[in-house]
Order: C-alpha cells, then sequence, then structure tokens
C-alpha cells in the first residue's frame, strides 16, 4: 500500500469530449439511453433511422472503445458501463458522463472498478441529493474531483482482470436469461396470439372465451409498506426493496416471499410501445406502493401472467396526464382473451423448467454479484495480495 499514490480524476481523464453534429449528417444512428444499461448489463441498444426519425435531443455523446459510461441521475441506481465493443454510429445519452482515460498510469477497467464501489455509488448519489435539479443528479466535476489511491499499473491490471473475470460471468449469465425469455415468449406468441382470435372477435375456439383480467388476478396490494430514504438509511442491506420500474435499494426485512409479478402502478407504468412495466421477481423482498403485486388465481401460474402482460398493451388504461397510472380498478377491468385451463396447463409444463433455469441463474448471478461487491473493496485498497493472479 506504500506504492499507492493519490490521484484526482480530473487530472488523468477526459469527460465528455466527443459529441455528434447534425453537420456529419449520419443515415442511422445506434442509441444507448441510461435507463437501458445497469451495471453494465445492456437491455437495449435503440437503432434510429435518420431519413424516418428525429434523432432524440439527448443522443450526442460519443464513445470509444474503454469509455466509461456513468449515469449522472439518481446514481444509486447504477446506470452505468464500460464500452469495450459497440455499433456503428453509436451515440450515448447526456445523461451519462462519459469518462476517458489519458494518463497511461491509469488502466480503465481499474478504474471502471473504482466508480462503481458502492462506497463512490453511495458518494456519488449524496451529493446528487444536494443538488437543486429536478432529479437528484451529479455534475461532471462532481466525479472529476474524486480522488482515489493508485498502485502501479501491473497491480491494477491483476485487480481489474478478477474483477470483470466476475462481472463478464455476470453479463454472460444475465445474457442467458434474457434469452431464455425470449424463447418462452415466442412459445406464448405460438400458443396464445399467432392462433387465438382478437378480443373483437366472436368467433372463439372452443373453450376459448372473453374475460376481465379480474377473473384470474390475486392483488396483493394491500401489504405493501413504503419506506422513506431516510428509513431505509440505517437498515441492513439484505433484502431488494422494488419500486415500480426496478429494485431501487436493499433493506433488513422482508414482507413478500415467494413468485410474484410487479407491474407498475404509477409514474413510469408503461414504456413506449405502450406495453405494462413488469418485474418477475422470486424469493423474499420488499415493495413500496409504487407497484401492483400480483398472482394468479387456481390454475394461473405467475409465469403465464408475466408472459401475458409482457404481450398486452394497457396504454388504453393509464390515467393521469402529469402522474400516469394504472389503478387496481381499471387493471381489473381489462379485457383479455382467456384460453381454457387445461390448455394452460398443458404450456405450464412447457414453460416451468425454463423458469426454473431462470431462477437458478438469477441465484448464481446474485452470490456473483455479492462476491464482487465484498471484494471489490478489499482489493481496491490493497488489503488483499493480488502478486500470484495471472494476466
Amino acid at each position: 500500500m506504500n506504492s499507492w499514490n493519490c490521484i484526482r480524476l480530473g487530472d488523468v481523464c477526459y469527460v465528455n469530449t466527443e459529441a455528434y453534429s447534425e453537420k456529419e449528417r449520419w443515415d442511422y444512428v445506434h442509441y444507448l439511453d441510461t435507463g437501458n444499461i445497469t451495471k453494465n448489463c445492456i437491455d437495449e441498444i435503440q437503432y434510429i433511422d435518420l431519413m424516418k426519425e428525429k434523432l432524440p435531443s439527448r443522443a450526442r455523446r460519443k464513445v470509444k472503445y474503454n469509455s466509461i459510461l456513468y449515469s449522472t441521475v439518481r446514481p444509486n441506481q447504477c446506470h452505468y458501463g464500460i464500452v469495450k465493443e459497440q455499433s456503428s454510429n453509436f451515440l450515448v445519452s447526456t445523461g451519462f458522463s462519459v469518462i476517458d482515460v489519458i494518463d497511461e498510469r491509469v488502466d480503465a477497467d481499474f478504474l471502471y472498478c473504482y466508480l462503481t464501489m458502492n462506497a463512490v455509488t453511495e458518494k456519488m448519489h449524496a451529493i446528487a441529493e444536494q443538488s437543486t435539479s429536478a432529479y437528484p443528479a451529479i455534475k461532471s466535476s462532481d466525479i472529476e474531483d474524486l480522488e482515489l489511491k493508485l498502485p502501479d499499473i501491473l497491480t491494477q491490471k491483476r485487480i481489474a482482470s478478477f474483477l470483470m473475470s466476475l462481472e463478464h460471468k455476470i453479463t454472460n449469465n444475465t445474457k442467458l436469461n434474457k434469452n431464455l425469455e425470449e424463447q418462452a415468449q415466442a412459445i406464448f406468441k405460438e400458443w396464445f396470439i399467432d392462433f387465438s382470435p382478437s378480443s373483437e372477435d366472436s368467433s372463439l375456439p372452443n373453450g376459448w372465451r372473453i374475460g376481465k383480467a379480474d377473473e384470474f388476478l390475486v392483488f396483493h396490494d394491500a401489504k405493501r409498506i413504503p419506506l422513506s430514504t431516510a428509513m431505509r438509511a440505517g437498515m441492513d442491506r439484505i433484502y431488494p426493496y422494488y419500486g415500480a420500474t426496478s429494485c431501487m435499494d436493499y433493506v433488513d426485512d422482508y414482507i413478500f416471499d415467494g413468485i410474484y409479478l410487479l407491474l407498475g402502478e404509477d409514474g413510469t407504468v408503461i414504456d413506449k410501445d405502450g406495453f405494462p412495466i413488469l418485474q418477475y421477481i422470486d424469493g423474499k423482498f420488499w415493495v413500496n406502493n409504487h407497484a401492483h403485486v400480483l398472482t394468479g388465481k387456481s390454475g394461473i401460474s405467475v409465469e403465464w401472467l408475466y408472459l401475458l402482460f409482457s404481450m398486452t398493451k394497457v396504454e388504453s388504461i393509464v390515467t393521469g396526464a402529469v402522474q400516469p397510472k394504472i389503478s387496481q380498478s381499471n387493471l381489473k377491468k381489462l379485457s383479455l382473451v382467456i384460453p381454457p385451463l387445461s390448455m394452460l396447463a398443458e404450456f405450464d409444463g412447457i414453460i416451468q423448467p425454463m423458469f426454473r433455469t431462470i431462477r437458478n441463474i438469477r441465484a448464481e448471478i446474485y452470490m456473483l454479484k455479492k462476491l464482487r461487491d465484498t471484494l471489490l473493496p478489499r482489493l481496491m485498497s490493497g488489503e488483499l495480495d493480488v502478486s500470484n493472479i495471472e494476466l
């Protein structure tokens, strides 16, 4: 630790140096928004045909190999990553600070690992909470003013190599789960959409009928308990605490245990195509009052509900111009085509093994993340010896 030197990030990095100009006249753009990456796992890269569509005003920042992306809004939501490959004409949101190492004494992967430590994201979020902007946000200068202890470049590479190997395993497992979900959705589509009538069609196959969502949904909303930021601040981080769109935090107790579907109630409740915001949850967890907590009535699995709603547009039941909301009463009245229970049982026989695998992989991802988060501060402080790690 004696050879570790203190440096200021702004002295060894450039932040937000390259931006796209309309004068470049690209025909298309591959665009990454802040909400589409979490802990280096990308959900979606949008393709925008500039011959037909207008470029979003926030799609401006250019990146390169090893650029570190760090969301400036609500840093505790962990919308960050490091660029290892990119599509052509690739832009990211101005909601990111794009950090590029310019000093040969600094390894980009090591710096990424430092910036993603819980202690750093918590520090950045504390700064964001003091901002006067509409949302808790940091400035690029807040990142530039960070100081860290830096070992020699070989030690940096050894530390980063070990941590990034865990990161790659997490990323690969996340991709595997995404592929399994896509397979399940394809099977659902073949069974219940491609061969089913629309809800306006009166000619239903034998055993099929038009009904309301209330006929097969069980609501557990009465058990929800919101916890303020201040209440959560003093808690041990053990169980996930969910909001309308994602896990917001971790708390020291749980109110649900099992497999549930969360469907956003207010705030961000639908995506850009009109589909509801869903979270397929298993295990012990806590939920605030911004997401409906659902299971199915007898013969209706949570997995079938998840697939059903992932392919059902619900913008017609959204109310509120300023604060969009899907009320429990409106959700109950949603009209849907309901297949016979015997068909659902047969379908479950096919997809349940897939979802068991998804849950098992999730458990492995959780353990890998826990290992990474435990070792990260000890490695970054020099507490653990890395001299035997081979590069």
